[in-house]
């Protein structure tokens, strides 16, 4: 796909800067950066399980998912959760702990940079399944079906409720965050 220079109007042509094949523009500063999107996915504890949502929509339509989607933004992280949740679980929830930050590596789209939460339902409120799920399950840990994303399985690691798996390729490990005491 051609990209063009926001100031001219210029195509851009490939150039090696910091040591990374880039798009620039031939007659000014401009450089296309590739950064990547920020999604949020939750893991929302229900009756000793987790909940998870057949996909209605592609990529991964009828595989199983944690809530969890794109940041907007104007959108904090932990809002973004909490907003997906109400789009596909249709359920009010309350964002508990921040479980880690992992990587999607993609290579013919944006990378992401996730954000992982666990979260609970808000008392007396209900879910169902949202426009993008098929329907709606809680599962036990050692219950848990075809997951759509490995990205998925990396956060219900983090989570402890599947067992970290070797890597097969050298990858940094998902960030936790550090418990601060207080004295």
């Amino acid at each position: 796909m051609a990209h063009f220079c926001v100031n001219c109007g210029a195509p851009l042509v490939t150039k090696v800067l910091e040591g990374r094949e880039l798009e620039v523009c031939p007659n000014d500063e401009f450089v296309l950066w590739r950064d990547p999107k920020v999604a949020a996915a939750v893991v929302v504890e229900v009756d000793g399980g987790i909940v998870l949502g057949r996909r209605a929509i592609e990529p991964g339509y009828g595989l199983w998912c944690l809530p969890g989607g794109f940041v907007n933004d104007d959108e904090d992280p932990a809002a973004a959760a909490v907003r997906e949740c109400m789009e596909e679980i249709c359920a009010a929830v309350e964002v508990t702990e921040l479980l880690g930050i992992y990587h999607v590596a993609k290579t013919t789209a944006a990378s992401i940079v996730g954000v992982a939460y666990r979260g609970r339902i808000v008392d007396g409120h209900g879910m169902s399944p949202g426009a993008e799920m098929l329907e709606l399950g809680v599962f036990r840990p050692g219950e848990l079906p075809q997951l759509a994303f490995p990205s998925h399985r990396e956060v219900l690691q983090l989570a402890g409720v599947m067992p970290r798996e070797p890597a097969s390729r050298p990858s940094p490990p998902a960030v936790r965050p550090r418990r601060s005491s207080t004295r």
